[in-house]
């Protein structure tokens, strides 16, 4: 299963559901696709597509996913790093009127640079990034916080 995410943000990502969906019908996409689209207004009989659920069930996703393509927000690409899943990142653009500002490249840069993610700067280029996962293999991603917590567990046992 192929688990989509594109957040929360109140403006529309129709343009990576269109993709993903072009994907489907050109057969570069054969598994189960899921969809988490919030505020994103799209149908498809070709995937499942659902608007906001739990925590849990987001959750849930994440790990039955074989991998994961997500807009390039903090939380959903980490969310699916966090499980050790392959994430493919696309960046809200305020070109498109997905976002704001254009702060998503930033996440998408670092992580991809570091070899945590696939980064998709242009979706011309999913299809591409899609033919990828099967040889990716991410480096694992340790987050601050967790170092952090780490540091104080060894500093607390010393004491």
């Amino acid at each position: 299963m192929i688990f989509v995410v594109l957040g929360t943000h109140e403006l529309s990502f129709k343009r990576l559901l269109i993709e993903v969906e072009s994907l489907i019908k050109n057969k570069t996409i054969t598994d189960k696709v899921i969809v988490q689209a919030g505020h994103t207004r799209y149908d498809s009989p070709l995937m499942e597509i659902h608007s906001f659920v739990s925590y849990q069930q987001m959750d849930k996703w994440f790990e039955e996913a074989d991998y994961v393509i997500s807009h390039a927000g903090t939380g959903s690409v980490l969310g699916g790093l966090k499980k050790g899943k392959t994430v493919i990142a696309v960046p809200r653009l305020k070109k498109y009127h997905e976002h704001n500002d254009d702060h998503q490249l930033q996440l998408l840069d670092m992580l991809g640079s570091k070899g945590h993610i696939i980064p998709c700067h242009d979706l011309k280029n999913l299809k591409k990034a899609v033919e990828a996962v099967q040889l990716f293999k991410p480096k694992p991603f340790v987050s601050g916080r967790e170092k952090i917590c780490s540091l104080l567990e060894t500093y607390i046992e010393q004491a």
